[in-house]
């Protein structure tokens, strides 16, 4: 008789020594043990470990050159470090010689599964859609998406508020395809005074007969009005909040979503959406934890909803002549600012100098200045769903001595002198010709 029993193993943490049993019974001869390794659902098994009886010799099959496990015994393999491939069926083929003949082989079988555990290898908080313009009129809804990865099996994910865990409704998954990860028109409040612009409210488009005394000026409007002493380089700074207020509580929005990565993990988002409230949302502490089987501890981590304040804009050249570029950039902040600022650059009272109205970005760059150029201001708007700041920096320009003075003047014409004495010699020209 032959009978084989493999003792069943709980889950392992990749990196952990593992010990795969094959416990057998058996009144005949020994041929051989060996072991395998099932893949693509049992069609193939690939031979890890071979004890042959008849020359009491031991042959490894694992492709790693250095030896991955030891025999501690004939019916025993041990793997000293699992990886996340390691993962899988496992059978061991004990088979003895007949009784009646020698030239036969009796074989018995028995399998295990081997459930290898990575914990997630990265976790990171980010906003969707930014860096995006936001409206200051109308509440809108925001989100915050926790991205896990290198996880294996997909690890339980939540949010907190300032420590506290959040209470949010589920959402279910997304269908196929969708591109957005964040939900969009969940909450529909009444507008309240403050976030109605001038135009709406003076036109009567809201069905009021009377103008809102408190909408809010255009951004920058009360900056540039202000009479400013100028240095050089001079910047001007301005902020305005979102002014809306709620009286009911926030109500979260929650959404749980994995995919399976190619090296056997799992990369798990979830997503918190609400509508955002700057004047108790400004500051507010958001963290995002994960519980995973091979976590001793939550892994965590963490984002403040931040406006931006205090830009940091630097020129250069610091002193800007005719025909030099100029690179306007921004720096950063006096604060760490969540979620990214969307900027714009504007010329006050006028165009860019590549005939455009604004430019998007953090730098902005001026080709070749000329002389017109000196004295004109810039405006660069940061914002975010927190608030938004207006900074204003003057260009001055000065003369280049190493661009010489020709016959023309810079804008291209001729100088008084010289074409009063052309069109006289082009009168008496045709003065004698007319003689």
């Amino acid at each position: 008789y032959l009978t084989v029993s493999i003792e069943p193993l709980p889950p392992v943490v990749v990196g952990d020594a593992v010990t795969l049993k094959c416990n057998f019974k058996t009144d005949g001869k020994m041929r051989e043990i060996v072991w395998y390794r099932v893949t693509d659902g049992g069609t193939i098994k690939q031979k890890i470990f071979t004890f042959d009886a008849m020359f009491s010799t031991n042959f490894s099959q694992m492709e790693n050159y250095r030896k991955r496990e030891d025999l501690v015994y004939q019916s025993t393999v041990r793997l000293p470090e699992v990886r996340i491939s390691d993962n899988g069926p496992y059978e061991c083929h004990v088979g003895i010689y007949d009784r009646a003949t020698r030239e036969k082989v009796v074989l018995a079988s028995g399998n295990v599964f081997l459930n290898v555990m990575a914990p997630p290898t990265s976790i990171s908080v980010l906003a969707a859609d930014t860096p995006a313009p936001f409206s200051r009129y109308q509440a809108q809804n925001f989100t915050l998406v926790c991205v896990v990865s290198g996880g294996k099996p997909a690890p339980l994910v939540y949010f907190k508020r300032d420590g506290e865990p959040i209470e949010a409704t589920p959402l279910p998954e997304p269908p196929a395809g969708a591109s957005s990860w964040a939900p969009r028109n969940l909450l529909h409040r009444d507008l309240d005074d403050t976030k109605v612009p001038k135009s709406l409210a003076a036109d009567g488009e809201l069905g009021m007969g009377n103008p809102f005394p408190t909408a809010d000026p255009p951004r920058g409007l009360a900056a540039e009005r202000d009479s400013v002493t100028e240095t050089i380089p001079e910047t001007v700074v301005s902020r305005e909040f979102p002014r809306w207020v709620h009286m009911a509580e926030p109500i979260y929005y929650f959404r749980h979503t994995h995919a399976p990565v190619s090296d056997g993990t799992v990369e798990a988002r979830a997503t918190l959406t609400w509508t955002l409230n700057p004047q108790i949302d400004n500051e507010a502490l958001f963290s995002c934890e994960v519980k995973h089987p091979a976590l001793s501890m939550p892994m965590q981590s963490e984002v403040t909803l931040v406006a931006p304040k205090g830009p940091k804009i630097t020129m250069t050249p610091t002193r800007a002549r005719v025909g030099d570029t100029v690179r306007i950039l921004v720096q950063g902040f006096q604060n760490e600012v969540f979620p990214e600022p969307l900027f714009t650059w504007t010329r006050v009272g006028s165009r860019l100098l590549d005939g455009s109205a604004e430019h998007d970005g953090k730098e902005l760059v001026l080709e070749r200045v000329p002389a017109e150029l000196n004295g004109s201001m810039y405006r660069c708007t940061a914002q975010n769903p927190l608030g938004s700041t207006d900074t204003h920096t003057r260009l001055i320009v000065f003369e280049n001595p190493n661009i010489p003075r020709g016959p023309e003047d810079s804008n291209g014409s001729l100088p008084s002198h010289c074409s009063f004495r052309f069109i006289l010699a082009l009168t008496l020209t045709v003065i004698l010709e007319l003689t």
